[in-house]
């Protein structure tokens, strides 16, 4: 599984709407990919995902920063940098996240499931919902240790 898990850390680090075509090399044709936006099954409709995350963002990129693979299933954590087109388009962007694979007995990935927090990483940065988002956050955190 190590060279399967090699071969996706550098599709999605060299990932660009021409590699686009390359996502069968590391899919299986009915795997299923989740994340907090999408939930597809089939390498076409993950390709959309990826198309889609293109067609919206201005210079996206992953950086796997570590990886667990124990067996047919692995677990990458990375950050996502990008940056936004309609909104700080000057500003870089980075969400870090996980993400959760298992692979078939060809090395290809049946499910991947991705993990980061969507109010931190994303909607906290926006203008309006930004603020009601970071005071959610305080009202549901522990209160502060005294010293």
């Amino acid at each position: 599984m190590l060279a399967a898990v090699a071969r996706l850390v550098q599709l999605y680090e060299q990932l660009t709407p021409q590699h686009l075509d390359s996502l069968h090399l590391c899919y299986a044709p009915q795997a299923h990919f989740k994340d907090p936006f999408n939930d597809v099954r089939g390498v076409a409709s993950i390709r959309q995902v990826f198309a889609h995350m293109f067609a919206t963002l201005e210079a996206p990129r992953f950086t796997v920063t570590e990886q667990l693979v124990q067996g047919r299933q692995a677990f990458l954590a990375w950050e996502f940098h990008f940056r936004l087109r309609r909104w700080r388009a000057d500003q870089p962007q980075c969400i870090r996240g996980g993400s959760l694979l298992r692979f078939d007995a060809q090395g290809l990935v049946q499910e991947h499931r991705d993990y980061w927090d969507t109010a931190e990483e994303l909607y906290e940065k926006l203008p309006v919902l930004g603020v009601l988002m970071r005071g959610l956050r305080r009202a549901g955190a522990a209160p502060q240790a005294q010293a």
